[in-house]
């Protein structure tokens, strides 16, 4: 099967020990993970991650099926680049003198969306978002008027044809409420009830 590039989107409990148990499951089907972000989510106290991965469909969805028997995840999802919209966020650090003194690098940076963040005598901090290639052609032409410092932020990215997860997450409690809770008649009588 032909391998593609897949962006998996896993609803789980925040739980300490999530992002270990999850890239254990990448590591022991030696799949490498392109990027990885945490986030909260829509739901109170429900984080989301978000995962980048090239493999066929089928071994994909096994992995999904996998991280679903996670006891602290609620939902996985695995959708083509097509499926989602996405962004990612850079970085760059230049030397304050090159963007004042070279009219191209001003221009440049306008092409691509970069704004300043801070501006110091000695460097200038530039921040731009968008996908991956657009973020590697403004690295390699900054590359050329003395690049200090770069980073990229992991992928970020909602599914387009999502209603979110929080309306499905209440259509399942309508579906299946929960037992009404039962007051426990011993709780807070440990003295009483274990004696010697």
């Amino acid at each position: 099967m032909e391998k593609q590039e897949y962006t998996i989107t896993v609803y789980t409990e925040n739980s300490i020990g999530m992002i270990t148990r999850i890239a254990i499951i990448f590591s022991r089907r030696k799949i490498n993970i392109e990027s990885l972000n945490t986030s909260p989510s829509e739901v109170h106290g429900i984080h989301r991650f978000t995962i980048v991965i090239t493999e066929s469909e089928e071994v994909v969805r096994k992995l999904c099926r996998q991280i679903e028997k996670q006891v602290e995840v609620l939902k996985t999802y695995y959708n083509t680049n097509d499926e989602v919209i996405w962004q990612e966020q850079a970085l760059y650090k230049v030397p304050t003198s090159i963007v004042t003194e070279k009219a191209p690098i001003e221009r440049l940076l306008r092409e691509y969306g970069a704004h300043a963040v801070v501006i110091r005598n000695d460097y200038t901090v530039f921040e731009t978002a968008g996908h991956r290639e657009e973020i590697d052609k403004l690295t390699e032409a900054l590359a050329e008027y003395n690049l200090i410092e770069f980073v990229r932020s992991a992928r970020i990215a909602i599914i387009k044809d999502s209603e979110g997860f929080h309306k499905k997450l209440k259509q399942f409690e309508q579906a299946e409420p929960a037992e009404e809770v039962v007051e426990n008649e011993y709780l807070n009588k440990q003295d009483k009830v274990f004696t010697m």
